[in-house]
């Protein structure tokens, strides 16, 4: 008997009337909004608009969506289009079955699209954006525990997952958190890249290409923990050749551009820096009307003798034979 272990959720859907509340794809939503609030933070901080993020957010998310079903559906097509499957399953996304890997490659592309149609280099989107993408998975990750997939190795140590279903051939036991592992890496990941950014100013596209390396170390040890059926290439599974690939691709990246295009961009959006200039010219032309306005306020009146200036108070006039300012005794004298 198990004294401590990580239950598993009796079921991974609710019913508000006829309508379906999955858990799987709530822990996308909630990922997709940390990604773009945080993202949005990231990309005022470096002088862009406020809303950019959402808006190519629009296309990325979309594309993403598709491209990550796509790579699952791809390289485990047995699953659905094998003898006695049904084909239709495939695009039943709500039942599991998301590859970040097309998720980012296809997402990348479509917000390469959202990025062009505004102006923005993409590299330094994509770097605005890294850590919210790897916390968006870490909160992804918890929509497998919903569903009772993906977990590792039979275990017996005290956060072990406690599997209660037997549905498409699970097994029920106690076995090793793998979506836990991996939610935790990638908000390792995460603030990982937040605190390099800070640290060494990363730019040019290197901040998403530390997250993408990064993640590919972690996702490397989780996956060889896994159970669950992958296609095995020179004995290691197809996502551990994939995640080596990318790692390497992702390290290079990062020393050409180095090497090629050091710092950061000074300009990531050219709309703000336009309209920045734009309200400071306002800002100059309402400061120039005021200061005219103050000066043909501030010329005296013309001194009239006998008559009072508006704010001083009036003198009496010397007396006739008196010379002005000179002492009463010395006129008597005289």
């Amino acid at each position: 008997m198990e004294l401590a272990y990580i239950p598993s959720p009796s079921r991974g859907v609710l019913y508000l009337g006829p309508i379906p509340l999955r858990g799987y794809a709530f822990c996308i939503i909630i990922g997709v909004f940390i990604a773009v609030w945080l993202g949005n933070r990231r990309w005022v901080a470096r002088g862009g608009q406020s809303g950019t993020v959402a808006d190519i957010a629009v296309w990325a998310v979309p594309f993403g969506l598709v491209g990550g079903r796509l790579y699952h559906v791809i390289t485990d097509y047995e699953l659905y289009f094998s003898p006695g499957r049904d084909w239709v399953d495939a695009f039943k996304v709500w039942q599991g079955g998301l590859g970040i890997w097309g998720a980012i490659a296809l997402g990348a592309l479509g917000a390469w699209i959202g990025a062009r149609r505004r102006g923005i280099p993409m590299p330094a989107y994509a770097d605005a954006v890294a850590p919210g993408i790897a916390l968006a998975q870490a909160m992804g990750r918890w929509g497998n525990w919903f569903n009772q997939e993906l977990y590792g190795r039979e275990t017996h140590v005290p956060w072990a997952l406690h599997i209660t279903s037997s549905e498409g051939g699970r097994v029920p036991g106690y076995y090793h958190p793998t979506f836990l592992y991996e939610s935790l890496w990638c908000i390792g990941v995460a603030f990982l890249v937040i605190w390099a950014d800070r640290r060494f100013k990363l730019g040019h596209g290197r901040a998403f290409a530390l997250y993408v390396a990064a993640y590919c170390v972690g996702r490397g040890w989780i996956e060889y923990m896994r159970v669950d059926d992958a296609h095995h290439i020179l004995g290691l599974r197809l996502n551990d050749w994939t995640a080596l690939i990318v790692f390497l691709l992702a390290v290079t990246y990062m020393i050409v551009s180095a090497k090629r295009r050091p710092g950061r961009e000074e300009i990531v959006e050219p709309l703000a820096v336009t309209a920045s200039a734009d309200g400071r010219d306002t800002d100059k032309e309402t400061d120039a009307a005021s200061e005219k306005s103050d000066s043909e306020k501030a010329v005296p009146e013309k001194a009239v003798p006998g008559k009072a200036v508006p704010g001083k108070s009036a003198e009496p006039a010397d007396e006739p034979g008196t010379a002005a300012g000179a002492p009463e005794s010395a006129t008597k004298q005289s």
